[in-house]
């Protein structure tokens, strides 16, 4: 029997090795990611939420949610392996399928059950997702589905992970060197190897829990909790990754999946090469942005060939490095507030403004965008831990810093805008005290799951379009709708009505373009002299 079709509860050889399989120890079942144990534990967990359900009621902070979200739990085990043993629950959101159309309220829609959505990271959090049903763009989708939001394992109030304390995450000004020397080299291996130290005190023996694989797990007892009797998933960025391993494990649960901007899911790719990919699109990213600033000389005045915009800002640099602007922005704070806009191009003005008014004296601009929000220090810190927990578990990564070193030196000379800064961000998995995964060997074949969707942007960054390319070869009967000479990251409800057309179709009506289709690009930000 193909890997695939194994997870599917109907599957009497499924149940044979299940029934056979002892409770501890058990052996892999091959190409399944899991051993039989876990997938034991699976059916138990999701027989136990569709007998429960979810109890919705008020959400904690319901004095300040807008329309009608509701809250609730559901219980999910920490380890699949050992389903009776410790249990974490997982706070859902929902707002209920308005059914009337949106265009005209007298009429109503039928319900097609409830949307499941993902908003990425690993660390993000997916509970507030529902309220995207009070935008426009988004009132069909809420007429016809349940709009449901939840929080992974590990993120925001489901069992959240803490790997230091958030206090130490915004120290002040940092440096952010593109070409690092040796000692500086030094210190941030120091500071890797004490943040995988934190996050094994912390966390203890539950650390090893926080994986894609379990993602994917958790995403089946939600289903069955809701009442689903296949899930209709909508996952963006690194939801698509635990996303693709759910149509892998479950294939016969699928009803529709959307993957929005998608990771290579290549297990040779996870996690460590796929960071690479990232680092050197994300060169690209940033030479259209200076293309973009260039051709608005007039309004910004930082140069008009995208080489003088890069001067300017590297004039900028040095002038942070010298004195950090308002005591809180230094080198480091400048470039993560310019990668952001490698994410999303509607940052593009608001960034040309803040450097070209701090490069005329003005630094007002750029400390409102670029210093830390210690407000946000603990919501930060807490994803930063979940990232950093499932990526390091979910795969093997280069133990010895010379591999690092090597590569992403080389990667450096090309593609100097994110590497070190990347790198350093994915460090303590050289040093990580969890077990380490193999990565899921992601396809199906012709037959055994629905069409799906893939959407993605040629020029998106944060996920390179090489792996929707990937995605779709390895998901038989997969449709990928691309954004032509665009790198917006997550495409859903975004400006492109193009995209938005073939989601809506889809999610609506069912109904898919050919093998593939392209959108041509949404028109890009007008430059605004304030930025605004």
């Amino acid at each position: 029997m193909r890997a695939a079709a194994l997870p599917s509860a109907a599957g009497s050889l499924l149940l044979t090795v299940l029934a056979a399989a002892p409770a501890g120890g058990a052996p892999d079942v091959p190409g399944t990611g899991a051993t039989a144990a876990e997938l034991r534990g699976t059916l138990v967990a999701t027989a136990r939420a569709a007998a429960e359900g979810i109890a919705f009621g008020p959400c904690a902070d319901a004095q300040d949610m807008p329309g009608s979200m509701q809250c609730g739990t559901v219980e999910v085990p920490l380890d699949y392996a050992h389903p009776d043993g410790r249990k974490i629950k997982l706070t859902v959101s929902r707002v209920q399928a308005t059914q009337r159309d949106p265009l005209n309220s007298k009429r109503r829609v039928p319900r097609q059950g409830a949307l499941v959505f993902n908003p990425g990271g690993p660390g993000g959090d997916g509970l507030y997702f529902p309220l995207t049903g009070l935008l426009p763009q988004w009132k069909r989708l809420g007429a016809a589905y349940d709009l449901i939001g939840y929080s992974p394992r590990g993120v925001g109030r489901s069992a959240p992970l803490s790997c230091q304390d958030p206090r130490q995450l915004f120290k002040g000004p940092s440096q952010a060197p593109t070409h690092p020397t040796e000692s500086y080299k030094r210190e941030r291996i120091a500071q890797a190897k004490a943040y995988a130290r934190g996050c094994a005190r912390r966390a203890g023996s539950a650390l090893r829990h926080y994986t894609s694989l379990n993602n994917a797990r958790d995403l089946d007892v939600l289903r069955a909790a809701l009442g689903e009797h296949r899930l209709t998933f909508m996952g963006a960025s690194y939801g698509t990754y635990f996303g693709a391993l759910y149509a892998t494990l479950f294939p016969s649960h699928v009803r529709r999946m959307v993957f929005d901007s998608a990771v290579n899911p290549d297990p040779e790719q996870i996690w460590y090469r796929n960071n690479l990919r990232q680092s050197a699109a994300f060169e690209g990213r940033w030479a259209d942005f200076r293309e973009w600033i260039a051709r608005h000389d007039k309004v910004y005045g930082l140069g008009d060939t995208p080489e003088k915009v890069l001067r300017s800002y590297e004039r900028a640099r040095a002038r942070l490095a010298r004195k950090p602007a308002g005591g809180k922005v230094g080198p480091g704070q400048l470039q993560g507030a310019f990668l952001q806009a490698g994410y999303y191009d509607d940052y593009w003005p608001h960034r040309a403004h803040a450097l070209s008014a701090y490069l005329k004296g003005d630094p007002r601009p750029l400390i409102e965008q670029a210093a830390p929000v210690t407000e946000a220090a603990a919501e930060a810190e807490n994803a930063d831990a979940v990232y950093t927990a499932i990526e390091c578990n979910d795969a093997p990564w280069p133990t010895d810093f010379r591999v690092w070193d090597r590569d992403n030196t080389r990667l450096a000379r090309v593609a100097p805008f994110e590497t070190w800064d990347n790198a350093w961000t994915n460090l303590p998995c050289a040093y990580w005290p969890a077990p380490r995964q193999q990565p899921l060997d992601v396809r199906t074949g012709p037959g055994e799951l629905p069409p799906v969707l893939i959407m993605a942007a040629e020029r998106d960054a944060a996920t390179p379009y090489d792996g929707a390319l990937e995605l779709h070869r390895r998901l038989s009967g997969s449709v990928l709708v691309t954004e032509r000479d665009a790198g917006t990251h997550g495409l859903a409800g975004g400006p492109n009505r193009c995209v938005n057309g073939h989601l809506e179709a889809y999610l609506l009506e069912g109904r898919l373009p050919a093998r593939r289709a392209a959108c041509a690009a949404h028109a890009e930000p007008e430059p605004r002299a304030g930025g605004r």
